[in-house]
């Protein structure tokens, strides 16, 4: 079983940055997969990032002003958001996979982009 704790949402005015925590209860490079997703109001989640032993993939609207990371001494991994948008009001939550595939999730960081 795998704990996440999320961290650093809140409230941002437009062209604002935030950066998103997510704390894993074991190590992280036990993990296959790590990324984040979001979830607006009325809408679907869907995948903001994700970060693999080999590759990062980022949704084609946040390329460029979103950066994974990873801390492996921490077992954190980290969203960076830069030039936030209002469209990038979302529930942001943690999501990731352990070595049998197992998907596990935080419970999410509010983020409000507005002037």
């Amino acid at each position: 079983q795998v704990q996440l704790v999320e961290s650093g949402g809140g409230l941002v005015r437009p062209g604002g940055s935030l950066k998103l925590s997510c704390a894993a209860s074991i190590s992280i490079v036990r993990l296959l997969v790590a990324g984040w997703y979001r979830q607006a109001p009325g809408k679907q989640r869907e995948l903001v990032a994700v970060l693999t032993t080999s590759s990062t993939t980022y949704a084609d609207s946040v390329k460029g002003r979103f950066t994974i990371s990873r801390d492996n001494a921490l077992n954190t991994v980290y969203l960076q958001m830069n030039s936030l948008k209002p469209e990038d009001s979302a529930v942001y939550f943690c999501n990731v996979r352990d070595l049998l595939g197992r998907p596990y999730w935080g419970q999410g960081t509010q983020v409000t982009v507005s002037s």
